[in-house]
């Protein structure tokens, strides 16, 4: 009986010791940047891994495939190596329940992947910041489908460019990770200065995200949801270097939709807050669909007292996204008073697969007026 105990026994030190590996490749991935992730995706695919599924990034709960693959071929090739004695002397850690952990997309460098329930409404609205206002329980302009009800000072453009930031800094580590960075090279990310104004600036942009209480409701299914934009934050007043945790239920805005920003057209369009605006509304769709002034400007949550006046802006903040090679050209329908954009070459591989598969259809306007 005894003999037979022994394989049985080796074996599961050889689990043991495959867990070990993919464990010290799951710290390993974490931890490194962006090259390196590259580098064991490409080997993944030397391997032949399916590269369409190299986008299921490890978690802190689970390990990828792909990555249990790299990690093993890297250690018989002996570029890394475990001390496997004093690992197996340590007591196995008893797995306790977790809440789901959703991992973000893990989009290119040149993009910043922002949900499209924001996207799609004025919770970052299309507003200069010197004259914010303190909302309460306040239904925002959104979509159809969409219901977004917001207490706090209201957010602008430049709030978005803050919190994708800091979203596309962490997005390949679990939520509820810190986000760690000095605050002059964060504000040059961004395309600031780092000056004492603009870290006056980013201060109180990160105060208003960890203030404000944003309530998301998925009118199709039924659910509702309530958090800050960012968990928590604290900085070091000596070496100006900010630790901001985000809240681990960020990726179920992801779940419902999400488009990818390009960033150089965004920083090209600073300071111009409908066509920043624009810029977000029209990346949400594969091929956007005519709309009125009218319905822009409500779900931009413009200050524009008169339609006119909003057209005008309109008009300049169109010929701004086909400067910046977002739109191919626009027109507005001097009768209907109908928007329609050609994004051109603008729109992503995806969103060309979602067009083939899925022809555009007419979208009713928005129902979710503001509550006065």
């Amino acid at each position: 009986m005894q003999q037979a105990a022994e394989p049985a026994q080796d074996s599961e030190i050889e689990a043991r010791k495959r867990l070990i590996i993919d464990d010290y490749a799951l710290r390993r991935l974490l931890n490194a940047d962006f090259q390196e992730r590259n580098q064991w995706g490409e080997r993944a695919v030397a391997l032949g891994f399916p590269k369409e599924e190299l986008k299921l990034a490890p978690t802190a709960l689970s390990i990828c495939p792909w990555v249990k693959l790299v990690a093993q071929e890297m250690f018989l090739a002996g570029l890394f190596r475990i001390d496997f004695a004093k690992e197996l002397a340590k007591e196995p850690t008893p797995k306790k329940k977790t809440a789901e952990i959703i991992q973000l997309p893990l989009w290119a460098e040149v993009l910043r992947g922002v949900p499209n329930d924001i996207l799609r409404s004025a919770l970052f609205s299309a507003t200069q910041g010197r004259k914010r206002e303190y909302i309460k329980e306040q239904t925002v302009a959104a979509s159809d489908n969409i219901k977004i009800k917001f207490t706090g000072e209201q957010l602008d453009q430049s709030d978005l460019d803050v919190w994708d930031q800091i979203i596309h800094l962490v997005r390949s580590q679990p939520h509820g990770q810190i986000c760690v960075f000095k605050a002059g090279a964060f504000l040059k990310s961004i395309g600031r200065s780092a000056g004492k104004s603009d870290y006056v600036w980013l201060h109180s942009t990160l105060t208003r995200l960890k203030a404000c209480a944003v309530e998301f409701s998925n009118i199709k299914i039924g659910k509702r949801s309530c958090r800050g934009l960012i968990a928590d934050f604290e900085v070091d007043d000596n070496t100006k270097v900010y630790k901001v945790t985000i809240d681990e239920r960020v990726g179920k805005l992801y779940l419902s939709g999400w488009s990818g920003i390009h960033f150089e057209q965004r920083q090209a369009l600073r300071g111009k807050s409908i066509a920043l605006w624009l810029h977000g509304y029209f990346s949400s769709h594969a091929e956007p669909y005519p709309i009125k002034v009218e319905t822009l400007r409500f779900l931009c949550g413009s200050k524009d007292k008169t339609i006119r006046s909003f057209r005008q802006k309109l008009r300049e903040a169109l010929d701004n996204l086909k400067a910046c090679g977002a739109l191919v050209d626009w027109q507005i329908d001097p009768d209907s008073d109908l928007v329609t954009v050609d994004r051109g070459a603008a729109i992503t591989d995806s969103q060309r697969r979602h067009l083939a598969k899925n022809p555009p259809k007419r979208t009713r306007n928005p129902k979710n007026k503001p509550e006065t």
